[in-house]
This record gives C-alpha cells, sequence and structure tokens, in this order.
C-alpha cells in the first residue's frame, strides 16, 4: 500500500490538476485493477509511460484497494500539490566552496534563469553592478522579448551615494532601454554623511519566480565569492516584492536616472 500512495503522490506533482481528474473519473469506472490498461489514455499522450507502469504494478500488489480509493487518492494527491506550489517552493543558492553533501545550486546560474524567465516584468536590485558579461547578454535576451526592466543601484558618491564606481551611469549605458533607479540623497532618513545605502540584492520576474541573495552584480560575486541566496518559485513572496519594489518607484522614494543628472 505504501509503495501505491508513493507513486499516487509522484502523479499528483507530475500531472496537471485536470489532467489527473480525467484520470481519476477514468479509474472509478473499472471493476478493478485488472482493467487498468482501459485507463491508459486517459494520462495523455505526454505522461511518463514508467511512472503509469509503477502506478499499474503497486496498484496490482494491494489488489484490496478499490478504483474508487485509487481515484480519491489520486484527487487528493493533485489537491496537496496545488497548495504545495501556491506557497511556494524554495531553492538554496551558493556561490563559493562546495561540500559535495548538500545540493546547491550557482548564484550566476540561477539569475539568469530568473531573467530569462521573465515574460512581462523584470526588476533587480543590487549595490553595485559591473564585468558581468553573462547577465547583460541574458538582459540583452529579455529586451528582445520586450520585457520591462527596471534596475535599482546605489548611486555614486559624485551623486551621494556610497561607491565611486558609477554603475548607474555604466548600466544606463550599456543597455539605455532599460529604466535605472537611485535613492536619492535627500530622501533617505538621515543626512548625506550619515544616510543609509541600497545594500539589497534581488531578482524577480513577473512576481512569480524571486531571487534574494546577498551577491551583487560583480564578477566576484558570480565566481569567486562566498554568496547565499534563495530561489523562490510561486506563492505569496515573489508578488509581495514585486509590489513593494513597484511602490517605491510610484510613492517617490526611489527616482529614475536622469543622463543629464
Amino acid at each position: 500500500m505504501d509503495d501505491l500512495l508513493a507513486v499516487i503522490a509522484e502523479l499528483g506533482l507530475e500531472l496537471h490538476p485536470d489532467r489527473i481528474s480525467t484520470v481519476a473519473s477514468k479509474i472509478e469506472t473499472l471493476g478493478s485493477v485488472e482493467q487498468f490498461a482501459l485507463t491508459r489514455s486517459s494520462f495523455g499522450p505526454n505522461a511518463d509511460k514508467e511512472l503509469v507502469g509503477r502506478l499499474d504494478r503497486a496498484w496490482r500488489n494491494s489488489k484490496d484497494t478499490s478504483p474508487r480509493d485509487v481515484a480519491s487518492a489520486l484527487r487528493g494527491a493533485s489537491a496537496a500539490a496545488v497548495l504545495r506550489e501556491n506557497r511556494g517552493a524554495v531553492e538554496l543558492v551558493w556561490t563559493g566552496p562546495l561540500t559535495g553533501q548538500v545540493p546547491v545550486r550557482h548564484t550566476e546560474q540561477v539569475l539568469c534563469e530568473v531573467i530569462e524567465a521573465a515574460k512581462r516584468r523584470l526588476f533587480i536590485v543590487s549595490f553595485v553592478a559591473y564585468e558581468v558579461d553573462s547577465i547583460i547578454r541574458a538582459l540583452r535576451g529579455a529586451i528582445g522579448r520586450q520585457v520591462q526592466i527596471d534596475v535599482l543601484l546605489e548611486s555614486s558618491d559624485k551623486h551621494g551615494g556610497r561607491v565611486t564606481y558609477d554603475s548607474v551611469k555604466a548600466m544606463k549605458g550599456i543597455l539605455p532601454s532599460i529604466d535605472v533607479y537611485v535613492w536619492p540623497s535627500d530622501r533617505k532618513s538621515l543626512p548625506v554623511q550619515l544616510s543609509g545605502a541600497v545594500h539589497a540584492k534581488c531578482a524577480v520576474a513577473d512576481g512569480e519566480l524571486a531571487f534574494i541573495t546577498s551577491a551583487n552584480l560583480t564578477s566576484a560575486a558570480m565566481e569567486r565569492n562566498m554568496e547565499l541566496g534563495v530561489l523562490v518559485r510561486k506563492g505569496n513572496l515573489p508578488f509581495e516584492l514585486h509590489r513593494h519594489l513597484e511602490l517605491l518607484i510610484s510613492t517617490k522614494i526611489i527616482e529614475k536616472y536622469n543622463d543629464n543628472g
């Protein structure tokens, strides 16, 4: 029985809820597991045949389980999978020395994934940005897909910021079609000499995929430093993060970079 429930749980994660509904309805019409072959077409042409075969074998090893019970279990597994997806899934992201014991994904790979996933809107925040050819290539690809791209960076010290390198001007020069934003010193809560900095680092695509990280947009952060982050798929967090960043614009807490400034 445990094997049967494990396979059903996998199917709940693998198949679309509508497909699960179709399969469950078909299974309910069966007299017993001996008629399982009648259900195979209901799984659809793209279903994992090996997984469907495992369901057949596991059910035959639990013959006392009725078709109605299997159908109910499939619907329950699908509902649980939808709930899990809505809550969001989190992956660990790391750059630096590896232990070989804990599976982690690389910072540069994940950041490019977020950029490449964007279909409508992409928002990136970093303290500085330079020497990131792979990220620039990914951003150019997003521009080609007509994605609206907003980037928030720390101003240079010549403009009241906390860095000597002017990432804002450089980014706008490389990608003139994107909107680059800054946090003006006159809108910070402390005097310029004591004011805070844009120290957040994140990227969020379409309010659905969010990468929160310690890594700046630099080659050192992508390749050499110890950097830690999380990739969040779906759920409320990506949406809330994107909305918060957009509100920073609409409430004029941050302002668009002026090429003549």
